[in-house]
């Protein structure tokens, strides 16, 4: 079960449980979450639930670990009603917990441990996802000219796309396909808008098919 007075709070001034990315700690939490939260109740984790939905199928490939996450699991906490005692009398700060103490010292502490978190949030680089496609271009018939068919393929350049090895696969009657190797940036290359400019060079390229992508 998941805190949602407490989570849709921490997303009010945020798109992610933690950094700027999706990450394992929007996992645990999605998870704890058994059905879509009521955007008039909770506005801010309605819009972050259905964004994170989007990302269920790849869940396994997501960075970062659950420790954030589990901060915002637990039951809601009652409006007016008091914090719980703490289980441990430590001297430990929790830095994502509710304010047991009044002491002022105790609140300097945690502001600083606050900052210094948000510091090093913020001077933590950006993840960026990257995939590696097998990608086939098949040529009209065994006339094609092969080198001008991969000539082309080469020449379209973008940023977030490196292309790489490649070779020529027979797959009958004379006739040989084009099999490239190509790194993406996910964010900024799509792969059917690729194949639709590939297959522009109308006089080479009969079809394109991803043989196989899989997340750097």
């Amino acid at each position: 079960m998941a805190n949602l007075t407490k989570l849709n709070s921490h997303l009010a001034s945020r798109s992610y449980v933690e950094g700027y990315v999706p990450s394992q700690a929007d996992v645990v939490v999605f998870k704890a979450i058994s059905s879509a939260p009521s955007a008039d109740s909770n506005p801010h984790v309605a819009r972050w639930y259905t964004h994170i939905k989007s990302y269920e199928a790849e869940f396994g490939s997501l960075p970062g670990s659950s420790t954030a996450g589990e901060a915002y699991l637990g039951a809601d906490t009652p409006a007016g009603a008091a914090p719980a005692a703490a289980a441990d009398d430590d001297d430990e700060v929790d830095l994502f917990g509710s304010d047991e103490e009044e002491d002022a010292e105790a609140e300097r502490i945690k502001a600083e441990r606050v900052a210094a978190y948000a510091a090093k949030k913020a001077n933590k680089p950006k993840v960026v996802a990257k995939s590696v496609v097998t990608l086939e271009v098949k040529p009209w018939d065994d006339e094609t000219d092969m080198v001008e068919l991969e000539k082309s393929v080469r020449s379209v350049e973008k940023d977030g796309l490196v292309w790489g090895s490649s070779k020529l696969v027979p797959i009958g009657y004379g006739i040989k396909k084009l099999q490239i190797t190509l790194v993406v940036e996910d964010e900024k290359i799509s792969l059917d808008e690729l194949q639709e400019e590939l297959q522009g060079f109308e006089d080479y390229v009969q079809s394109t098919d991803v043989a196989a992508m899989q997340k750097l």
